[in-house]
Order: C-alpha cells, then sequence, then structure tokens
C-alpha cells in the first residue's frame, strides 16, 4: 500500500472520530442560579433562563432539537449566560443575598419558589416550557411560554 493510500485511510479513521468528538463536544453551558450570581458579580452579561419539568414534552423535545443546534450553541454561549432550572427542584439556593425553597414540595404542583417568582404572568397559571430574557442589568426584557424551534430562538437571541 502506498503512502497516500495509508493517509488517506488514517484520516478517515482519525479525522472522522475528532468531528464526531468536535460535535458532541459543543453544548450550551448551562449555568445554575447560583453560578449565575457569580458571573453576574465579575462580568454582567445578558441572560437566558430556561425553566424546564422532566414530565414537559415540549421542555424534551427542545433538549433534543433546539439546544443541539450549533449556531443556537454558539449564540448563548458566546453572548449570554444561559441558565437552565428544573421548576420541579427541592434545592434551595442563594441568589442576590437571598435565599429560594421550593416551598411546595409536598403538593401536587411543587413548582419552586424562583420560577413562580420570575415567571409567573397575571390571571394566568404557571406554564412550561418557559423562557426569559434579562439584560446586563438583569432586569427582564422578554418572557416566552412556549415551544421554540431552533429558527424562532434564534431570532429572540438576536432581538434581545
Amino acid at each position: 500500500m502506498n503512502r497516500s493510500a495509508c493517509l488517506i485511510i488514517l484520516f478517515f479513521l482519525f479525522g472522522g472520530n475528532l468531528a464526531c468528538s468536535q460535535k458532541f463536544a459543543e453544548k450550551v453551558h448551562w449555568l445554575n442560579f447560583t453560578q449565575l450570581n457569580d458571573s453576574l458579580l465579575l462580568k454582567p452579561k445578558k441572560v437566558f433562563v430556561n425553566f424546564y419539568a422532566d414530565w414537559c414534552m415540549y421542555c424534551k423535545e427542545m433538549e433534543r432539537t433546539t439546544f443541539q443546534d450549533t449556531a443556537v450553541i454558539k449564540v448563548l454561549n458566546e453572548e449570554y449566560y444561559a441558565v437552565k432550572m428544573n421548576v420541579e427542584t427541592k434545592e434551595s439556593f442563594v441568589f442576590g443575598n437571598q435565599t429560594f425553597t421550593n416551598k411546595r414540595v409536598k403538593k401536587l404542583n411543587p413548582v419552586h419558589e424562583l420560577p413562580l417568582l420570575l415567571a409567573s404572568r397575571k390571571n394566568k397559571p404557571f406554564s412550561l416550557p418557559a423562557f426569559i430574557f434579562f439584560d446586563e442589568n438583569f432586569q427582564a426584557q422578554s418572557r416566552y411560554f412556549q415551544f421554540l424551534d431552533k429558527v424562532a430562538l434564534l431570532k429572540l437571541l438576536h432581538k434581545e
């Protein structure tokens, strides 16, 4: 076998694996609210908050499709602090010198107090998926309560 053929075979064997591993390495760098608090103190930046639940079909579909898109990943990782929170978590945490807990743990709809505070709408029940866009000063700019495909989310990410 000549040298060129060996190089081509090596490229396909190792080059393909490298490209594949890079694809899987590209993920949204999700933070929790404690990490967000520390990050905002170090460097103010726009914030994208994704509230989800394990039972939410639209949330799962967005995780499988929208949040796997390389353009979405790039914008979220470069221009935003991306925060992801399961609304039914039992964990308490400190954000902005205040402790937040899930006071509804033993109830039928155990939504944590932080999503209720940030993503509630007047005269409407809390619903998922829920997304909030904040500016660099952590002032809410907009809220969305619907499935967003990659095109819709990219449009909103560039708008905010």
